[in-house]
Parts: structure tokens; C-alpha cells; sequence
């Protein structure tokens, strides 16, 4: 049996496009699976080819809706483990949940740990995922976690672009180090956004903490939900004299009025990967989509062939 023979490629329902770019990229068969739903909304998972004693990899975001992607990944994993696969990893491009980390007022559970404990359960040997909505998510697993990036990606297309005085903006104070790293990879200035505000039922002020008057400014965040912040970070900008405004995030969960909020910030171009499918009916303008499949092909590969991931952190 060739290394190619041995490993095979599933995927959930929530990013089918994904799945089949990282099949293509691998050379890798794709798994042969049924979900389907019962009328009262249960899901039903069936393997459809043998997978004893294969290397398995199951391609689950769990993107909206997050309850039955979740839901779908653990069914595909015991189906897997009851099938006898000799080795299970999930790999959730974007793990929902993630926000809910910790706790911040009393009687509330730790989401993303719960979900974490859920996808345990089923006996997967590893996860692989990206850009992660805090660090210490890895923790809540007691199994072997990949934490891809997306900044190498979005770096090399940045660059092509050969922006003179790029400055990138972390639309919070959370994210400045995220800023701040990527700055270093595109060779930009920094410069944060303070969100305040200075009464209750009053609008938030937002502040901007840093050199942006003239310049190509580049907001980056880890997702974008509801989008309101980050337009209101992008008029913000604009009202500081900034020349130009692109939003770049990894994970475009897009809830709601997202798009029209983001249409009407007037982005200059808006930057996202592909962790999620991005539904037609969204429409955005200037919407330029990066291929993660790549990257995660190549993590793949290197887990199969027991070799070190940190090679694609140089």
C-alpha cells in the first residue's frame, strides 16, 4: 500500500469546496460519505468505503450552523473509530465557540472548553486548526493540537501589492500582537483602535492610537461576525486621514447585516480566507478570497509522514 493508499480525505457538510481543493492539492482520494438529516433534524452519518486501518483526516469548520457541524464531526469521527481507522484527525479550519473561553461573569459555562471535551469524546489522535480566537484553546485538549496561521498567506498576497506607508490596525487592543507580527512580515507600522465608551446607552467612541493620517491602512482580526466594529473602526480611520482602508480577517462568519455593513464602510478591498463558505446571497464588494487549501494540504501531508508541522511556521 503507497502513503497515498493508506490516507483518505473526508469531509462534513460545512465546507465541501474546502475539502475538495485539498484533496486536488494532495493528490489524496476523497472519502466516500452520506449526511443526511431525519425530519426531526437528526443527522445520519454512513462511511461508505472501507477505511480499516487508514490514516483518516475529516475536514469539519464548525461555521454556522455550529450545533449540527459539531454535531456532524463527532458522528463522522465514531463512525471512523468504530470502523476501525488506525488514526483520526480532525481538522476544523475555524473552530466555533472559540470566543467563549474563558469565564466572564459568574454561572456561565466555558464554552469552547465544553465543545473541546465533545470532540475528545469521540477518540481523535489530533486536531488541526487555524487562526484560533485565543492561544489557550489548545490547552482544553488533551491530544496533540496544529495551530496553522493565516498571516503567511495573506502576507505573500499583501506583498504583491507593494503598498508604500502600510500601517496595520488592530481593531481592538486585543489584537495588537496579531498586528503587530503581521506588520513585521509586510513591513508596516502599527497602530490600534481604543473603543470606549464613556456612558451606558451612549455611542462608542473609537480612537485611534497611532500614525495612520496618509496612509494605507490594513485592519486585521481574526473574524469578522456582525461587522460592526470593524466598519466602525474603517470610518474611524478615514475621519484620521487615512488614504486607504482594507479589512483582512481569516474567518468570515458574516452574521446578519454583515455585508451591508461592510458594503457600506466602503472598504477599499476586504481580505478573507476560505475557512468558511462565504453563501452566495452575501454579497460583498471588492471581496478578494484566499485559498487556505494549500497550506493545510501541506500540513496534512506532513502529519501523515510524521514529520514536524513547525516547518511552515519559518
Amino acid at each position: 500500500m503507497s502513503e497515498k493508499d493508506s490516507m483518505l480525505i473526508f469531509s462534513g457538510s460545512a465546507n465541501k469546496p474546502l475539502a475538495a481543493e485539498i484533496c486536488q492539492v494532495t493528490g489524496v482520494h476523497q472519502g466516500a460519505i452520506s449526511v443526511q438529516k431525519f425530519s426531526d433534524g437528526e443527522i445520519s452519518v454512513r462511511i461508505e468505503e472501507n477505511v480499516r486501518g487508514k490514516d483518516i483526516f475529516v475536514i469539519q469548520p464548525t461555521s454556522q450552523p455550529a450545533n449540527d457541524h459539531i454535531m456532524e464531526l463527532i458522528l463522522i469521527m465514531d463512525a471512523l473509530r468504530r470502523a476501525s481507522a488506525r488514526r483520526v484527525t480532525a481538522v476544523i479550519p475555524y473552530y466555533g465557540y472559540g470566543r467563549q473561553d474563558r469565564k466572564v461573569e459568574p454561572r456561565v459555562p466555558i464554552s469552547a472548553r465544553a465543545v473541546a471535551d465533545l470532540i475528545q469524546a469521540m477518540g481523535p489522535h489530533r486536531i488541526l486548526t487555524m487562526d484560533l480566537h485565543a492561544d489557550q484553546i489548545q490547552g482544553f485538549f488533551s491530544i496533540p493540537v496544529d495551530h496553522l496561521f493565516f498571516a503567511p498567506v495573506l502576507a505573500e498576497y499583501i506583498n504583491t501589492k507593494n503598498l508604500s506607508d502600510l500601517v496595520i490596525v488592530s481593531p481592538d487592543s486585543g489584537g495588537a500582537e496579531r498586528a503587530r507580527f503581521f506588520g513585521k512580515k509586510v513591513n508596516g507600522g502599527l497602530a490600534i483602535i481604543d473603543k470606549r465608551r464613556p456612558k451606558a446607552n451612549e455611542s462608542e467612541v473609537m480612537n485611534v492610537i497611532g500614525e495612520v493620517d496618509g496612509k494605507n491602512c490594513l485592519l486585521l482580526d481574526d473574524m469578522v461576525d456582525t461587522g460592526g466594529t470593524i466598519a466602525k473602526a474603517a470610518t474611524a480611520l478615514r475621519k484620521n486621514g487615512a488614504k486607504s482602508v482594507i479589512c483582512c480577517a481569516t474567518h468570515p462568519v458574516l452574521s446578519g447585516e454583515a455585508p451591508k455593513k461592510l458594503n457600506d464602510a466602503n472598504f477599499d478591498e476586504i481580505v478573507f480566507s476560505n475557512s468558511i463558505v462565504i453563501p452566495e446571497s452575501k454579497k460583498i464588494n471588492n471581496l478578494k478570497v484566499l485559498s487556505i487549501a494549500p497550506l493545510m494540504a501541506k500540513a496534512i501531508e506532513i502529519i501523515h509522514n510524521e514529520k514536524s508541522i513547525s516547518s511552515l511556521f519559518k
